[in-house]
């Protein structure tokens, strides 16, 4: 009987432990998303104000 608790505990356990492996990896999945998002919308606007200021 004992054998079979700790059993169960130990699926429980594994599923959270899963679940929450998925949970961070999506949420850092999501972080890098958006810096790297930040990072071109930085890069263009440099590279546009770079090319105005050549033009005058």
């Amino acid at each position: 009987m004992g054998r079979t608790i700790l059993t169960i505990v130990g699926v429980i356990l594994a599923l959270w432990l899963a679940f929450s492996v998925v949970g961070w990896v999506l949420s850092m999945l999501k972080f890098f998303f958006i810096i790297g998002f930040f990072a071109v919308v930085i890069a263009l606007v440099v590279t546009l104000v770079s090319k105005s200021s050549r033009r005058r």
